[in-house]
């Protein structure tokens, strides 16, 4: 997950002065800071102390009462909510594991049973190494005996979810130091112009004063796209002609952000190959770039994965790991590809945070990863 600035309230034109909002009755004053979930995708906020009632005469712990259900009710609606559009996106990937499942449905689970499933595993783009601990574990308690299809669905969902738990991590933003330098890096087509414009959206809109930078200087198209959204979150944007060094692009951004006391700068930078170690070694100069205004920078490198190349996707992953110390993971296009059980295997490998999965082109379609939401989505369970 994610977590975003707090919306910022402008102050009165007249006195100067930002307005607050006063607290309502059993509210206690708010951290500065919101999350992702509470501010973007709704999920309950974290429980407050219960203040000491007695024996509450006036009703106030029955309206606490009241509020923190109907809260938790709204709550478990917008989990349903990305429940069903990462089902939408995913069906592909679900339909193929859907297939292969049915076959499993209603029949002894037995030793030509659990080969089909190891092999339906593998052929989802899991690899053979997660495809044989989930046979294994699915097997425990299992074995000779009949199964129907949503129990199938349960269990493996279960099962992939404890391998992508572990990869759950918090990012805020608004910790380290200012600015914070984020380094997007990943090869041509992954979609990482869209998701950095789709990320610096949603953090402007929580009140975050970005600088975005087009270090893809190869690509007159990437750096026209990086400035359209520059436009959107009301963003700084730093762009150089095309064929430009992106390396003193990424110097003269983050010298700017740093003048102009900005949050965050946000780097895009040219899609490059994991097997051409020209445009590998100019990342790595603009790392090196970046470390001469602040030798703690970049704070955060994240690699943007497309789905559909499958289990072309481990090999990128070790590359950038190498050159550009990578943090975390944000993997694209699962809405367009079959192959979104590859991400299963980038997480059993790599002990690399995923910050977001992207089922679609809106800034909407960029969720937060979950991993038993996203399990669920995989294997066919909207409920």
């Amino acid at each position: 997950m994610i977590l975003w600035w707090g919306k910022k309230k402008q102050p009165d034109p007249k006195t100067g002065e930002t307005p607050v909002e006063p607290l309502k009755p059993g509210e206690t004053p708010a951290s500065p800071i919101a999350s992702l979930d509470q501010q973007i995708f709704g999920n309950a906020p974290i429980a407050q102390p219960e203040p000491e009632l007695g024996d509450d005469p006036i009703g106030l712990r029955k309206a606490a009462e009241r509020i923190a259900a109907e809260r938790a009710a709204e709550a478990a609606a917008r989990e349903a909510s990305v429940l069903h559009k990462l089902s939408e996106g995913l069906k592909r990937s679900s339909s193929r594991l859907a297939e292969g499942l049915a076959g499993l449905s209603k029949r002894k689970i037995d030793s030509d049973a659990l080969d089909e499933l190891e092999e339906l595993l593998i052929t989802s783009d899991m690899g053979t190494k997660v495809a044989a601990r989930i046979t294994k574990a699915f097997s425990k308690d299992r074995f000779d005996r009949e199964v129907s299809g949503d129990e199938i669905k349960a269990a493996l969902a279960s099962e992939i979810a404890a391998i992508l738990k572990p990869r759950e991590k918090v990012v805020d933003f608004s910790l380290g130091p200012k600015p914070r330098i984020v380094l997007f890096v990943g090869v041509n087509g992954s979609g990482k112009t869209t998701t950095i414009g789709k990320i610096a959206a949603k953090l402007s809109a929580q009140g975050a004063d970005i600088v975005l930078a087009a270090g893809d200087t190869f690509r007159a198209a990437a750096v026209e796209q990086l400035r359209v959204w520059a436009d959107r979150a009301n963003a700084r944007f730093i762009s150089k002609p095309q064929g430009a060094d992106a390396a003193g692009l990424a110097y003269e951004a983050v010298e700017l952000a740093k003048s102009e006391n900005r949050d965050l700068v946000l780097i895009d930078t040219a899609g490059r190959l994991q097997n051409k170690t020209q445009l590998m070694d100019e990342l790595a100069k603009v790392v090196r770039a970046i470390r001469k205004i602040d030798p703690s920078a970049p704070h955060d490198v994240i690699l943007v994965l497309d789905a559909t190349v499958g289990q072309n996707a481990l090999s990128q992953v070790e590359a950038f790991r190498n050159t550009a110390g990578v943090t975390g993971l944000v993997m694209t296009k699962l809405d367009g590809t079959a192959k979104g059980g590859v991400l299963v295997a980038i997480a059993e490998q790599h002990a690399l945070p995923i910050h977001f999965v992207g089922v679609g082109e809106k800034a909407e379609d960029l969720h937060p990863f979950s991993a038993d939401t996203f399990a669920r989505a995989l294997v066919g369970l909207d409920s």
